[in-house]
C-alpha cells in the first residue's frame, strides 16, 4: 500500500508523508465491536508513572478483535477493511455464515468478499487459522498463539511475518520477524499470511504535533539538567555523560539486557542478537 507524501508548503508538512488509504473502505467501526477506551497515561493500576511522557493525545475507540479465531468450521465473508487507531495494522469485518460479526487482522493480500475460515479442516490460504499441526513448512504465519487457547499473542504488527521453519515431537520452530526462532506447541494455531498496511514503517510523522497526537509528551535529554536531577547533568558547556549511558535513577542504560523471564527462555532456541 503506497505512502502519500506532501509537498513542502509548511515547515510541518515538509518531510511529513501519511498512508494512502486505499484499502480502506469503511470510515466508522461496527457497532457492538466497539468499547470506550480509558486513558491510563503511563501509569499502572495502583497509579503509579511506569512509563514516562506519556499522556495526552487523540481520544480512541477501541475496536474488540477476535484474536482467538475460535469460531471453527464456520465460513465468514470479509465485508469491510478498516482502520484501526489503536494499532499499526489494518483490521478486516468479517460476516459469518450464522450471522455472527468479528474483526479479525487484515492480512496482505485479504479483499472484500474473500472467504476466509477457522479450524482444522480450513485450506492453507491467506487468512484462515489453522493449528501448526496443520500447516506446511516454510509458510508466512501471523497472530500465534502462545497459550492453548488464549489467543493470538505474538507477530501482530503491521507488515510482519514468521515463519514455520519445523516440527519436532511436541513442538514447531518459528523464526520470528526479529530473527528469534523459538518453540511453539504445535497445537497452538497461527493465521496464515503476512500482516497487512506493510508500508506503516516508511511513514514520517514531520512534526511535533502528530507525535502529541498518538499520546507521546516531550523528553528532555539528561545532559541538559542539573547533576541533582540527572547523572548526565552538569558540566561547563555541552558536556557528554561522563561514563556509561544511565537512566534518571542510575540504572544502566541504551543495550542492557532487561529480558527476566526464566520460565521461557527454554523455548528459545536462538536469540535474535548473538
Amino acid at each position: 500500500m503506497p505512502v502519500k507524501r506532501y509537498r513542502p508548503t509548511s515547515p510541518g508538512r515538509r518531510f511529513m508523508s501519511v498512508s494512502s488509504f486505499e484499502d480502506v473502505v469503511k470510515t466508522k467501526p461496527q457497532r457492538g465491536l466497539t468499547v470506550s477506551l480509558k486513558k491510563h497515561s503511563g501509569r499502572n493500576a495502583t497509579g503509579k508513572i511506569t512509563v514516562r511522557h506519556r499522556g495526552g493525545g487523540h481520544r480512541k475507540i477501541y475496536r474488540v478483535i477476535d484474536f482467538r479465531r475460535d469460531k471453527v468450521d464456520v465460513p465468514g465473508t470479509v465485508a469491510t477493511i478498516e482502520y484501526d487507531p489503536n494499532r499499526s495494522a489494518r483490521i478486516a469485518l468479517i460476516h459469518y455464515r450464522d450471522g455472527d460479526k468479528r474483526y479479525i487482522l487484515a492480512p496482505e493480500g485479504l479483499a472484500v468478499a474473500d472467504q476466509i475460515m477457522a479450524g482444522e479442516k480450513s485450506e492453507i490460504r491467506t487468512g484462515n487459522s489453522l493449528p501448526l499441526t496443520k500447516i506446511p513448512l516454510g509458510t508466512t504465519l501471523h497472530n500465534i498463539e502462545v497459550q492453548l487457547g488464549k489467543g493470538g499473542q505474538l507477530v501482530r504488527s503491521a507488515g510482519v511475518g514468521a515463519q514455520l521453519v519445523a516440527r519436532e515431537g511436541r513442538h514447531a520452530q518459528l523464526r520470528m520477524p526479529s530473527g528469534e526462532v523459538r518453540l511453539i506447541d504445535v497445537r497452538c494455531s497461527a493465521t496464515i499470511g503476512q500482516v497487512g498496511n506493510s508500508d506503516h514503517s516508511n511513514e514520517t510523522w514531520g512534526k511535533a504535533g502528530k507525535t502529541r497526537w498518538r499520546g507521546f509528551r516531550p523528553s528532555v535529554r539528561g545532559s541538559t539538567m542539573n547533576p541533582v536531577d540527572h547523572p548526565h547533568g552538569g558540566g561547563e558547556g555541552r558536556s557528554g555523560p561522563g561514563g556509561h549511558p544511565q537512566t534518571p535513577w542510575g540504572k544502566p542504560a541504551l543495550g542492557h539486557r532487561t529480558r527476566n523471564n526464566k520460565a521461557t527462555n527454554r523455548m528459545i532456541v536462538r536469540r535474535r542478537k548473538k
